[in-house]
């Protein structure tokens, strides 16, 4: 298994002036310690044993912090899925188009396909077992779906059915660009999510145009507290 990308990386590093306690720092250690054996023996080789033994800790010490093995792939699918999701909202949190916003969130979750397949395939793994993991980044999506509703750029009858439609198409596209299925991947994913902002309403020229801006880099400072997902979800007003 590689290197966790860095923006996956940061569920495991304090934020700035934070200071974990040492039970967090220990929760923290059993998550990456899942992490690596997830990776090597997969889920149903994954045993609380085993994660005590890659930690270097005792059994008794990950039962203190999670009273069962879903219950860390749970918290492991909720750090992951949290902390990329802040990575992603903190880089475009200076564009006010909102279908450019919602163009940034759908091509950095591919991009996470292009650049570590096997922590892309592990993800999606993780948020099929559970889906609140993906419940956390709906709501931003939504803001940004309504954002460009009130923009006028797009033109969407009904936001649940809009929302599954994006969420669907990207988890289907991740899991085929992971799996080596696409021979042109930035083709595949400039033509792909064309389709998907014409399918919310948008022309085919200015789904174009909203594809051909760059992406923002990521911020070099994550926001603190990915781990507990303290983060508060925004004000999708209607």
């Amino acid at each position: 298994m590689p290197p966790l990308p860095e923006p996956l990386a940061r569920f495991l590093l304090p934020g700035e002036g934070e200071r974990p306690s040492k039970r967090e720092r220990t929760r923290r250690q059993l998550l990456h310690a899942t992490v690596e054996v997830i990776a090597s023996r997969g889920v149903a080789g994954t045993t609380i044993q085993e994660i005590a033994r890659v930690a270097g800790m005792a059994p008794g010490t990950v039962y203190n912090h999670f009273s069962t093995r879903e219950e860390i792939f749970e918290a492991l699918a909720l750090a992951l899925f949290t902390t990329l999701n802040e990575r992603v909202v903190q880089s475009y949190q200076h564009i006010e188009d909102g279908a450019q916003r919602m163009s940034i969130g759908m091509r950095r979750f591919l991009w996470l396909a292009e650049v570590s397949a096997p922590w892309a395939l592990l993800m999606i793994q993780l948020a099929m077992a559970h889906p609140q993991a993906i419940e956390l980044v709906k709501p931003y999506s939504l803001a940004d779906l309504r954002r460009a509703k009130a923009q006028g750029r797009f033109d969407v009858v009904d936001e649940e059915a809009a929302i599954d439609m994006v969420f669907g198409t990207c988890i289907r596209a991740q899991v085929r660009i992971a799996q080596g299925e696409v021979a042109d991947s930035p083709a595949f994913v400039n033509a792909l999510l064309q389709m998907v902002l014409r399918g919310l309403g948008m022309a085919a020229a200015d789904a174009a145009e909203v594809m051909a801006r760059p992406l923002p880099a990521f911020t070099t400072q994550a926001a603190a507290g990915a781990v507990t997902a303290r983060r508060k979800s925004p004000r999708a007003s209607s």
